[in-house]
């Protein structure tokens, strides 16, 4: 039997080791946009776009002012101590989409089954072992009455906050520093107060202006100029598309951002734009009226008839929107980057085809282009297939060869969530599951794609057709691949793709 299990293990090998040539020859394209659901752009005769990290990207300069600013409102407001200066800004430590314990100042990584990914449950910036996770959840399953609401908040009891936003990371980077200061430190504290410390730190920042104010003095540094994003809202109007914004940032901050981004007459190319939005209370609180903004930046007390062009509004809501613009159902298409915040409430409530904008898919896609990732799971599922076949063999020899596998197996699941980040891996998915994030995305938005000017390379009347993911009991049979003699893996170009 060790004879037999090491040559089918050393075929498998072969086998791999050919197919990733013909893997390579079919690489993702990081500025494709990717379908949940058909949709022709022929049908769509009005785009919507949120603001931030939608029509306008930041720099990495933009998420360490935050960090910094926070962590300064923490010591000068909240009285923290001033030793957590020490910490400084790790753009590589988080990710989008992880789950906040709030009672037990944990940071994990949870699947689109409520499952917390063993190995990325950070305590500070420190791992927690998988036995002491395990001991706190009674396993490694979060019930669905801890995890947080609608919008990914923590409340009613729940205890799980999960970060959406792009804005978060710094969010998430500091709660991680300032729980390990005071871990260090024997320091004995409330995980509840540091969470609404942090949080309320992190508002005050983009509240009090401080955000806006520094990135309105250094234009430049913060914003990164894409002539791409007027190329698309150029090319949108040019094929006679209706287009509008709606946005929670501030008038003055908008403005001199699109006029860096796309010009001064920026405001010619939108048929509305909306400043303020208060977004999702946008969308479900019907009681707030619009109001319009002049030229210096004072709200007006006019009544709204009519949401003009070349005008900027503040508040309102999305059924006076409605009424006031007659803007319904599928014929409009609405871009935003925060799952629950921009595209939730549309496409559940409201009929509006959603897109949503992920920055991350684009580096993501461009590391699973490469030889060493393609190769690295490519083996992985072979051996996954491998030991599934052979778990048949019950006899002392053969389980201890499994062991040896089942061992390599864990080493190649911890290499491939090192390829994106250290400590927690891809957006996207865990071991093998999707995330709980992509489990939202998949949701609430008919297209994804990294960014605006991805549109650039499809035609106005283009068709958005989902890839058909096999479901399992539609999979091939690892036995039958074996049996045949001819081992292949089953469907590996759209596993590779997913």
């Amino acid at each position: 039997m060790r004879s037999y299990l090491w040559s089918r293990y050393k075929e498998a090998k072969r086998v791999t080791k050919e197919l990733v040539p013909s893997i390579m020859s079919n690489m993702l394209n990081p500025d494709a946009i990717f379908s949940n659901n058909e949709m022709s752009l022929s049908d769509i005769e009005i785009y919507g776009f949120d603001y931030d990290y939608t029509l306008v990207f930041y720099s990495k300069h933009l998420h360490t002012l935050i960090f910094n600013a926070a962590r300064d409102l923490l010591i000068n407001e909240h009285r923290y101590p001033a030793e957590i200066r020490k910490y400084d800004y790790d753009p590589n430590f988080a990710i989008r989409g992880l789950h906040y314990d709030v009672h037990r100042a944990l940071l994990m990584k949870i699947d689109a089954f409520h499952y917390i990914q063993l190995g990325t449950v950070y305590r500070g910036l420190s791992v927690v072992p998988d036995e002491e996770v395990i001991a706190m959840y009674d396993g490694s399953h979060v019930p669905l009455e801890q995890m947080s609401d609608f919008y990914g908040k923590s409340s009613q009891g729940n205890t799980m906050k999960q970060f959406m936003d792009i804005f978060s990371l710094p969010e998430m980077t500091l709660l991680s520093c300032v729980n390990e200061y005071f871990l260090k430190n024997n320091i004995d504290y409330e995980p509840v107060h540091l969470y609404k410390d942090v949080k309320d730190s992190i508002r005050d920042v983009h509240i009090k202006g401080i955000m806006y104010r520094a990135i309105e003095a250094d234009i430049e540094k913060y914003i990164c100029y894409a002539e791409q994003t007027r190329a698309v809202l150029a090319k949108l109007a040019d094929h006679g598309k209706k287009m509008f914004l709606i946005t929670n940032s501030p008038s003055s901050f908008v403005d001199k951002g699109m006029r860096f981004i796309v010009g001064k007459d920026w405001r010619d190319l939108f048929d509305v734009v909306i400043v303020q939005a208060d977004k999702p209370n946008f969308f479900n609180d019907k009681r707030r009226p619009f109001r319009k903004v002049n030229e210096r930046g004072v709200l007006l007390w006019d009544k709204i008839h009519k949401l003009q062009k070349g005008q900027i509004y503040k508040q309102g809501n999305l059924y006076e929107f409605l009424k006031l613009t007659g803007w319904r159902g599928s014929k409009v298409l609405y871009f935003g980057d925060h799952i629950y915040s921009d595209l939730a409430d549309l496409t559940l409530k409201h009929g509006w085809r959603t897109g949503a904008i992920i920055p991350e898919l684009r580096s993501e896609i461009k590391i699973m282009n490469t030889e060493k990732y393609i190769q690295t799971m490519t083996w992985l599922q072979t051996l996954t297939g491998l030991l599934e076949h052979m778990q048949v063999h019950r006899d002392p020899d053969s389980q201890m060869i499994l062991e040896e596998w089942k061992k390599e197996r864990k080493e190649m699941r911890e290499m491939n969530r090192n390829f994106f980040n250290a400590q927690f891996g891809s957006l996207f998915r865990t071991d093998e599951n999707p995330t709980y994030f992509l489990r939202r995305l998949s949701r609430f938005a008919d297209i994804y794609m990294a960014s605006l000017s991805c549109l650039l390379n499809y035609e106005p009347d283009y068709t958005f057709y989902p890839r058909r993911t096999p479901l399992q009991h539609e999979l091939p049979g690892w036995s039958d691949q074996l049996c045949t003699g001819t081992f292949r893996i089953p469907f590996l170009q759209e596993t590779v793709q997913a």
